[in-house]
């Protein structure tokens, strides 16, 4: 079994940047630039990582006309929320947002963001998400709050754009280079007993047939308590003791840790030969997280909460981070995520997204790593909404042996059951 040793590419990161990603960043139009010395470190990288910043994602030479928004709609059913939008010329696209944040945030969809994209040309997509920040002083709203109402319009003129340029969204914001994606199964089992989370790990694992897995350490943004106390230092020799030496493991703290208890734990993930280390501290711990970064062999990684770009550029910029984890969701879109994968790219870092656990983020999670050339082994899996009827004509959307075929159907690849998105009615 390949696994990629990002423990060994920590190591010798210069050696890795000066050959394993030297045709990969060219292959996505980036520079491999060796790792500088660790000072000037801004002075050297950042005037690269404004190149990538300003470099275009969306592939409008797929567009040859313009195509103009004659409306876009929100709609409800009990607390399900469908984006449409349609073209003057009578095209259509749909998404589903992530349901257990819009049903707070549709308000933002409504009053703020809706109205704006309007009449506009939707092949200036990367523009209209400029602008419609500022519109409206919609900045002053910056995080999950606008990011995911404006995923979720992004991701319908997405499905809309990949119908009439009869391409998967994949294919609109990058080459396709994984057709198929490997998933990691995460588990949340915090308040249980060691044992009884394992018991729990391992029943989905078997489920999935994953080749990884992930499991929650320290107690979420918890100020260094365990949940229960003692449950960490225990769990994590069971895990590896489980699965043994060929499965990826990942361990996520979601913020639990002061720097010294992060680098305590860490040394105790690295001892087991775990694979990478999510959010040791509190995500907008910036310099502490490269402490943490700089102070552990086992890879740390990091960006779920994420919101500023900017913020991103300083994380990669400075080697606070090994592997970068834009939600899609919660960062507004894929074409700001793909700049993210992209600004990794050029300095060794593999991009492995995290994914939001309702509606149908793992769907739009398989288009955006399908066209991420230094997307990670694995990828995060949630398991599949059973609750929207839908239809696939070219994926089950199941994982088999570990693996997800991503859709290779026009736009978001899968058909809403009629029935069923007629029962939503227009919210506004």
């Amino acid at each position: 079994m390949i696994r990629l040793s990002l423990i060994h590419m920590k190591k010798d990161r210069r050696a890795f940047l000066q050959t394993g990603f030297a045709g990969l960043a060219g292959s996505m139009g980036i520079s491999a630039c060796a790792t500088p010395p660790k000072t000037n470190l801004q002075q050297e990288r950042y005037p690269e990582l404004d190149r990538i910043l300003a470099r275009p994602v969306l592939k409008t030479g797929l567009l040859p006309d313009p195509v103009l928004i004659e409306s876009l709609e929100l709609l409800r059913y009990e607390d399900n929320f469908i984006c449409r939008v349609r073209s003057k010329d009578g095209a259509e696209g749909l998404s589903v947002s992530n349901n257990m944040q819009m049903i707070s945030l549709y308000p933002i969809f409504v009053n703020r963001l809706q109205g704006f994209f309007l009449g506009k040309d939707a092949r200036d997509l990367e523009n209209l998400l400029e602008g419609v920040y500022v519109h409206q002083s919609n900045y002053k709203l910056q995080n999950l709050a606008l990011w995911v109402p404006l995923a979720t319009i992004e991701f319908a003129i997405l499905d809309m754009l990949g119908r009439i340029a009869r391409q998967p969204i994949g294919a609109l914001i990058g080459d396709i280079h994984h057709p198929e994606i490997a998933v990691y199964q995460a588990n949340n089992n915090r308040g249980r007993s060691a044992k009884e989370s394992l018991e729990r790990i391992q029943q989905n694992v078997a489920e999935s047939q994953a080749k990884a897995v992930k499991f929650k350490v320290g107690g979420r943004m918890s100020k260094d308590a365990d949940d229960p106390p003692g449950r960490t230092e225990e769990l994590i020799p069971l895990v590896r003791q489980a699965f043994g030496d060929d499965m990826t493991i990942y361990a996520d703290s979601n913020g639990s840790y002061s720097v010294p208890e992060a680098i305590r734990v860490g040394k105790i993930l690295q001892e087991y030969r775990i694979d990478f280390y999510e959010e040791p501290v509190p995500f907008d711990w910036y310099e502490e997280t490269k402490m943490v970064t700089d102070a552990l062999e086992v890879p740390v990684a990091g960006g779920e909460q994420e919101p500023s770009l900017h913020n991103f550029r300083w994380l990669i910029g400075n080697d606070a981070l090994d592997i970068v984890q834009p939600d899609i969701f919660y960062f507004g879109g894929m074409i700001r995520s793909m700049r993210v994968a992209r600004m990794g790219a050029a300095f060794g870092k593999v991009c492995t997204p995290h994914i939001s656990g309702s509606g149908l983020g793992y769907l739009y999670m398989l288009h955006f790593v399908s066209a991420v050339p230094n997307a990670g082994p694995f990828h995060e899996f949630k398991g599949l909404n059973r609750s929207l009827p839908l239809t696939c004509p070219t994926s089950p959307l199941e994982s088999e042996n570990g693996t997800v075929k991503v859709p290779t159907g026009p736009g978001s690849g899968v058909e809403i059951d009629s029935d069923y998105l007629a029962r939503h009615q227009v919210v506004g």
